[in-house]
């Protein structure tokens, strides 16, 4: 089937993905236009051929980009000239010194500014970022990259320029990142958007990544969706063919992410605190539902941490948080309270084994209770990760289960010598 006549049945449910995301990929490349190849990989590439040589927006992961490289040799062996990063995210950006390997020119590598500071966090934080992919993806052992191919031009807020016939604008935004590019490419209709748009809820909570801009993803959706663009390359999941269909779909993600941002706001301006907000902040659910916006990646609820993160810091409006008791001494504490130890347990094996969310919430805190005051018993270790796997095969969004999944594997593990 064609990729765009998959993306179209997709679209619309007539294939179902069945609670998963649109991202399985195996780096084939696809014709998705005159001159225009999308390498469907984990993080997409999309190529432009001109007469002066070849364009790329974005260009392979630290994990697939030779691959990249590969089928996109196969598809031309023009040069390739320019390089626009859509932002500094590793599976974006590791493709150019496969390129430059091969030829005998250096590639333009092209990117807002904020890519060039995003490295060089990366290159003080390899340890914390491996740790944190490796709970969110579930890949024991992940080593950060520390060398980067930096970008060569940089940009603030547009850039424009021309490669042969094929003239190109570039968009910041403020997104997933900081450091957002789409780029349009008006006399071909074409927006390739990064991972502005990705097929599900936008990536804009990620427990355990920086800051994240929902209000100011919706206004680049929306900006998108006015240029009626006739083919858009996202980066991930498949691209997106016909100008209804695409307005469409940029607006409905703008429309989920400023409904959760105005509850969200609307609810912080009436002091309210941080955990009442994230039990009483819903996304639509006429659009959550919708095939290509279903939270299995990342969730509503951890996008309302994130407008709460910005706009109010990090207190949480419980004051026992501002300076808080060591968890072991509190849990310590609090067990001591309890006078049938049997019978807590049997309680909380009870709510884990409940199917509701509220009973499996209870579970998790009082699963974490026991471990985190006797880390080393083994009923305890064995009872957070029954809680916590169980908690796992229940979520929907990837981030929650591979969160769930690494207490669980955590507490499965060897405890530590005393």
């Amino acid at each position: 089937m064609d990729i765009l006549e998959r993306s179209a049945k997709l679209w619309s449910g007539e294939e179902d993905l069945g609670g998963k995301h649109a991202w399985s990929a195996d780096n084939t490349l696809h014709e998705a236009g005159d001159g225009i190849a999308f390498v469907h990989s984990f993080a997409n590439a999309s190529v432009l051929r001109t007469t002066e040589g070849l364009m790329m927006v974005d260009t392979g992961g630290y994990l697939a980009a030779e691959q990249v490289h590969s089928v996109v040799r196969s598809w031309s062996r023009l040069p390739l000239k320019i390089a626009i990063y859509s932002h500094g995210h590793i599976d974006h950006v590791f493709g150019v010194p496969h390129f430059e390997a091969s030829q005998e020119e250096p590639v333009e590598v092209i990117a807002h500014r904020g890519v060039a500071h995003r490295f060089a966090r990366y290159e003080e934080s390899p340890g914390y970022n491996a740790l944190a992919n490796s709970r969110q993806f579930q890949v024991p052992g992940l080593q950060w990259p520390t060398e980067y191919r930096y970008p060569d031009t940089d940009y603030e807020v547009t850039y424009t320029s021309s490669l042969g016939e094929l003239y190109f604008e570039l968009h910041h935004a403020r997104g997933e990142t900081d450091d957002h590019t789409w780029t349009h490419f008006p006399d071909r209709g074409v927006i390739a958007c990064g991972d502005l748009f990705a097929w599900v809820t936008p990536n804009g909570g990620n427990p355990q990544k920086v800051q994240r801009y929902p209000r100011d993803w919706a206004v680049a959706l929306e900006e998108m969706a006015a240029l009626e663009a006739e083919l858009l390359l996202p980066g991930h999941g498949l691209p997106l063919a016909g100008k209804e269909r695409i307005a469409t779909t940029l607006r409905n993600a703008a429309e989920l992410l400023r409904s959760i941002f105005s509850q969200t706001l609307e609810m912080m301006n009436a002091d309210a605190p941080l955990n009442e907000i994230l039990h009483t902040v819903k996304a639509p659910e006429a659009l959550i539902d919708l095939p290509y916006l279903r939270p299995v990646y990342d969730e509503p609820e951890f996008i309302v941490h994130n407008v709460w993160r910005e706009f109010g810091g990090w207190y949480s409006g419980d004051p026992a948080e501002l300076k808080p008791a060591r968890k072991a001494a509190l849990a310590r504490e609090i067990l001591s309270l309890v006078t049938d130890r049997r019978a807590f347990v049997a309680r909380i094996e009870e709510l884990s084994d409940s199917e509701a969310d509220d009973d499996q919430r209870l579970a998790g805190h009082l699963a974490e209770l026991v471990f985190q005051a006797e880390p080393s018993n083994p009923d305890a270790r064995a009872l957070r990760a029954r809680v916590f796997r169980r908690r796992a095969g229940l979520e929907l969004s990837l981030m929650s289960k591979g969160i769930f999944n690494s207490a669980a594997m955590e507490a499965e593990a060897a405890p530590p010598e005393a």
